[in-house]
């Protein structure tokens, strides 16, 4: 009886400290996602009454080129972005894991673009790449190489927009990395070179099996982040050029805030959310991002 008290007593502090996270959580994001599938199956222009007009939204997403294309390019941002930063910061938080000294420095360095918002990243690379003037156009003339037109060709300016994105963000991700190499007992380690494995084959055979759990969910948010990439492209290209870098947030902005089309813009939302939801539970279950292979 007093062991049934106990855990009543223990279960009820442990929710009130869980309690404003969850009313956070359901204010801020089950509400308005809530509300957000209510206007996907109405004609809300923003100003006047929404009318339930059912599945016509839906219907017309899918006939639309532009929500097409605005969903290709995603993909192939995401296709740019995912390798190569997932790559760096592998390679970033092996160095910082064997490090002996200036680990912390080294946090500091790569976590500062992180922390730098949006905004600043983008105007600042804008003016980094801008032809005339920009300070990377003026070291490539230096080393007699050509001028290369890094956010007005539609042949290099979605790699620009992934080459701004993965120098902000592949610290932050090396940070999470580094957490989970910190983890792998050492014994295990010594174990696999006693047993005569190279660093290459310690890495793939031991390290990288270790950490599974922590790289299935850095790889998910960056996957989430990836198609969520619009700060940098409204600052930079606009979408442009000829739509190389008009993403799927692009085109729900333009629809919702700028031909108020509020329904037509929730669908597009509705339709990247279980997107996004399908494409996290199908990596989840394909890497068992749960456990480890120890």
């Amino acid at each position: 009886m007093k062991t049934n008290k106990y855990n009543i007593k223990r279960n009820i502090v442990a929710f009130s400290f869980a309690l404003p996270c969850l009313l956070g959580f359901a204010f801020f994001y089950l509400l308005p996602t809530v509300r957000g599938l209510w206007y996907s199956l109405t004609d809300w222009d923003l100003f006047t009454k929404a009318n339930f007009i059912g599945l016509k939204n839906y219907a017309r997403l899918f006939t639309d080129k532009d929500f097409w294309t605005a969903m290709k390019v995603t993909f192939c941002y995401v296709l740019l972005n995912i390798p190569l930063q997932t790559v760096l910061a592998l390679i970033i938080a092996l160095i910082m894991d064997r490090a002996s000294k200036g680990t912390g420095f080294l946090r500091g360095v790569f976590l500062t673009p992180w922390i730098m918002s949006n905004v600043v990243v983008g105007l600042l690379w804008l003016w980094m790449m801008d032809p005339p003037v920009g300070i990377i156009d003026a070291l490539l003339i230096k080393l007699g190489l050509p001028k290369v037109n890094w956010l007005t060709d539609t042949k290099t300016a979605l790699l620009s927009i992934a080459i701004i994105n993965i120098w902000r963000h592949m610290g932050y991700t090396a940070l999470l990395v580094f957490a989970g190499l910190q983890s792998v007992p050492k014994e295990i380690e010594e174990a696999a070179v006693i047993d005569g494995c190279g660093p290459v084959r310690k890495f793939f055979s031991v390290i990288l099996p270790y950490i599974r759990p922590v790289m299935v969910f850095v790889i998910i948010t960056t996957v989430i982040g990836s198609f969520q990439i619009y700060d940098t492209v409204a600052v930079t290209t606009k979408g442009g050029p000829v739509a190389a870098t008009y993403t799927i947030y692009m085109f729900i902005y333009r629809n919702g805030f700028e031909a108020y089309e509020m329904g037509y813009s929730s669908a597009a939302s509705m339709v990247l959310f279980a997107l996004l939801a399908c494409i996290s539970a199908l990596q989840m279950k394909l890497m068992n991002g749960n456990e480890s292979d120890n």
